[in-house]
């Protein structure tokens, strides 16, 4: 795989926060995902995030599965620690991680295909557990990597571009998410950078289980069966002395709206999404009511954004297991393993 480099260079004016770093230490490589993705806004409101946070770019872990969502974490934050899992496997990894060095800053980026499908169970028991992390799930609905299809949050009634209906009653990953113990819980646009980073920067800051679901249009979704135009059909019918694919640019969509608001957003398939900001006096910190605020919303047909949930005393998975506050990555082998009368001592204790 052939990888982009940036320019080492930069211009001597160029901002840096307080501990002396520019945005270009917090960015990865060229990102090949399509022109217009919303997922690159997200890569950037992360970047922004952690620029604004004044962190250490070592000081973050950042995994991720398989999908389009799974390459971002190669276009941001170069310098930090990462690992890309297999398709719905990230949240194991990530736990692990966390048990053996509990002083990084996790974050899991993940996709509608890779969380909501096949890494479901994994999704719910990594929050449940309360593993500390920041995990942002880019949300568009259909799975992008393999040309379009419907993913397991697509709305029961939407349309592909060829026309055909989704049947099947969507997973809301926000409301799971509120129902199995997250202490952190929000949704935004990726287009809308304005709350996007303050709600990354607050979940960046929060100690526990945060969840961040983000609509994230995709804008080349055209390979489905019977079409002409799909991948599979070109190639099976197509005699070419090379292979060649193309994606016309498109603008990235944005959107800026007041608190307690409703805007609709015209997609690049020229479908409509109709988002709802919480009021800025909005109470997140009781679970029930942001359910039924959810719910209510959802049945006027509106996606609801922002901080929808926090639990400003909550713990994390160690709190909850009673670890030793030294990580266990640092820990040499006489303190991991204590020898046989020290495992009989304990063995003896819990008969």
């Amino acid at each position: 795989m052939t990888y982009i480099t940036k320019p080492k260079l930069r211009h001597p004016g160029i901002p840096v926060n307080k501990l002396g770093f520019t945005h270009r230490d917090y960015e990865g490589t060229v990102s090949t995902l399509c022109a217009g993705c919303g997922h690159d806004s997200i890569s950037f409101a992360i970047i922004q995030a952690c620029f604004e946070l004044n962190i250490e770019p070592h000081r973050v872990a950042k995994l991720s599965g398989i999908g389009c969502s799974s390459k971002t974490p190669d276009y941001m934050l170069g310098q930090s620690h990462g690992f890309n899992s297999v398709h719905g496997r990230m949240p194991s990894v990530l736990t692990g991680a966390n048990l053996a060095n509990k002083d990084l800053l996790y974050m899991g980026i993940s996709g509608d295909g890779d969380s909501a499908s096949i890494g479901l169970g994994q999704f719910v028991h990594c929050v449940r557990r309360g593993v500390n992390m920041v995990y942002i799930t880019e949300n568009n609905g259909v799975y992008g990597l393999t040309k379009g299809q419907f993913s397991a949050t697509a709305d029961k009634g939407s349309k592909s571009k060829a026309g055909g209906s989704n049947m099947d009653s969507p997973l809301d990953l926000v409301s799971m998410a509120l129902l199995i113990g997250a202490t952190f819980v929000g949704r935004s646009f990726s287009g809308d950078k304005a709350q996007l980073v303050p709600l990354i920067m607050a979940a960046m800051s929060h100690k526990g289980p945060a969840f961040i679901d983000v609509v994230s249009p995709c804008v080349a979704f055209n390979n489905h069966a019977g079409s002409t135009k799909a991948y599979d059909f070109v190639r099976e019918h197509n005699e070419a002395v090379n292979r060649l694919d193309f994606m016309v640019d498109r603008e990235p969509i944005t959107v800026d709206y007041a608190p307690g608001t409703s805007e609709e957003v015209e997609l690049h398939d020229g479908s409509k999404l109709r988002l709802a900001k919480l009021h800025a006096d909005y109470d997140p910190h009781d679970r029930i009511k942001a359910m039924t605020y959810l719910q209510s919303h959802a049945a006027a047909g509106e996606l609801v954004t922002g901080l929808i949930y926090m639990d400003p005393a909550a713990s994390d998975m160690h709190a909850n297991l009673n670890t030793v506050d030294k990580p266990l990555n640092r820990m040499m082998e006489a303190e991991l393993c204590p020898g046989s009368a020290g495992l009989k001592s304990f063995n003896d204790a819990h008969r």
